[in-house]
């Protein structure tokens, strides 16, 4: 435009040269000529945009927006249109309690409360895109900054309106994914009626009340005894019927080597027995058999 503004301005100065003096005729020529040269490349620039990848344009004439959009590339508009910009990529935005993790730099986490009275604090991030073809329809209902006036109440009111449904250890553990998917069914058709599309929803960490925590940690640790205990009863119960066993199978071995024993064989097993300690070279006197004059005696060859 600004082109547009400056060629307008050497014609003005060139039709005003030729009036004023005869001598100034020579120079009006030349000013017409480059203001007329201005214009047309003023024009050329204005009709001439290009749109990057990932980006879309919403035209407005004078005002009103069109209702068709420039996609990326080299395009050809009316040089009297405004474009306006918008990104149709990926985008987050990350509410966390962390300073400088989120979009804001100061604490930006949300706080709840659940159903037994509790406040919660959730971190989140929201993954979204523009939808493209609503584009024209987002310029006109809510703007650019749709980050701070869609994104960031719509999310914040659902969490806190769904949070209320669950305890808050539940949200910690198992509703957690319930939770998570609640919200995000909410959120994803509120985002639609007003141009943008909910890719993904990441609860990234709930943090409870210090009072929960501890009761939570007395909870883990004692059902971690409670474990232990089963485990060394379990071991117990394993060695005492080890013993168990072992204490029948002495019994048995006692049982069966009495009832096959008889007085010849342990006297042949006692004969053996001697003469193994009459091989010895130490000198010893063995008594043999029974008592009184009867009794034998072996003496050792030395």
């Amino acid at each position: 435009m600004s082109l547009i503004v400056l060629g307008i301005v050497l014609l003005i100065v060139g039709f005003a040269a030729s009036s004023v003096s005869p001598s100034f005729q020579r120079f009006s020529l030349f000013f017409k000529l480059g203001g007329a040269l201005v214009i047309v490349g003023g024009i050329l620039v204005k009709s001439i945009i290009q749109i990057d990848g990932g980006v879309v344009g919403v035209k407005k004439l004078f005002g009103q927006i069109q209702e068709d959009v420039v996609t990326e590339g080299l395009n050809f508009v009316n040089p009297l249109m405004d474009i306006t910009r918008f990104d149709v990529k990926t985008q987050n935005y990350t509410m966390s309690g962390a300073n400088d993790e989120g979009a804001r730099s100061s604490d930006d986490a949300i706080r709840v409360l659940s159903a037994d009275g509790l406040e919660v604090i959730i971190d989140l991030t929201v993954l979204y895109s523009v939808i493209p073809n609503q584009a024209p329809r987002l310029l006109r209902e809510v703007g650019i900054d749709y980050r701070n006036v869609i994104v960031r109440p719509v999310t914040r009111t659902a969490i806190r309106d769904n949070a209320v449904y669950y305890n808050a250890v539940d949200l910690f553990s198992t509703k957690r994914d319930e939770f998570q998917n609640r919200i995000f069914n909410n959120i994803k058709k509120d985002f639609e009626k007003r141009g943008l599309s909910l890719e993904q929803l990441l609860v990234r960490n709930i943090t409870l009340p210090a009072s929960v925590k501890a009761t939570i940690e007395s909870k883990i640790n004692a059902e971690q005894e409670a474990q232990k205990m089963q485990f060394v009863l379990q071991k117990e119960q394993q060695e005492a019927e080890r013993k168990r066993v072992e204490a029948q199978g002495i019994a048995d071995y006692q049982k069966i080597i009495n009832s096959t024993l008889t007085d010849r064989q342990l006297q042949y097993e006692t004969i053996k027995a001697m003469q193994e300690l009459v091989k010895s070279p130490n000198s010893k006197i063995i008594f043999m058999g029974g008592k009184g004059a009867g009794a034998s005696v072996l003496v050792g060859d030395k």
